[in-house]
């Protein structure tokens, strides 16, 4: 069986993916109480998902699919009803804000304070995102390698515009 007959019609999650997704929560629930709310996060995220327009669907599994390999230990969640990532303290790392959420001609990959990407005096802490490709992955993989907190050292502070 091909790879592209096994998807589903908005080129998302496949029945095997979203059976595994599944089985994954009931491994959580079974590990207790901690674990029971990591599965009620993960399955508040694929509902949420599951809800979106079919081409806001597809971006955010992958999105999702993408977080979840390349940052484990972030626990998918809830977050104003889009679909985001908290770190071990609980805090929003990143969020997916799917276009049809607020009627606007994009979705959002929104990073927050909590992912630590402080890159001199300006960083990127958003991207639109029309469509998922392997380039738009890649890029976010690189992100979410960096969510990890105190994995990069902070940049020295600025004391001045001038050299001297």
């Amino acid at each position: 069986m091909s790879a592209k007959s096994s998807q589903t019609g908005s080129g998302g999650f496949t029945a095997a993916e979203r059976a595994a997704m599944k089985q994954r929560a009931a491994e959580l629930r079974a590990e207790g109480k901690q674990g029971a709310k990591k599965a009620d996060g993960l399955e508040a995220v694929l509902e949420a998902i599951a809800k979106m327009a079919p081409e806001d669907r597809a971006v955010a599994e992958r999105v999702h699919a993408t977080v979840t390999a390349t940052a484990p230990e972030l626990s998918p969640r809830t977050w104003y009803g889009m679909p985001a990532y908290a770190n071990a303290e609980g805090k929003v790392v990143v969020c997916f804000k799917n276009s049809g959420k607020f009627n606007t001609r994009y979705s959002t990959l929104e990073f927050q304070d909590a992912a630590n990407l402080d890159d001199g005096d300006l960083w990127p802490v958003s991207f639109a995102l029309q469509k998922w490709s392997p380039a738009v992955e890649q890029n976010h993989q690189i992100q979410a390698i960096r969510f990890e907190p105190d994995s990069r050292e902070m940049p020295e502070p600025v004391s001045g515009n001038s050299p001297n």
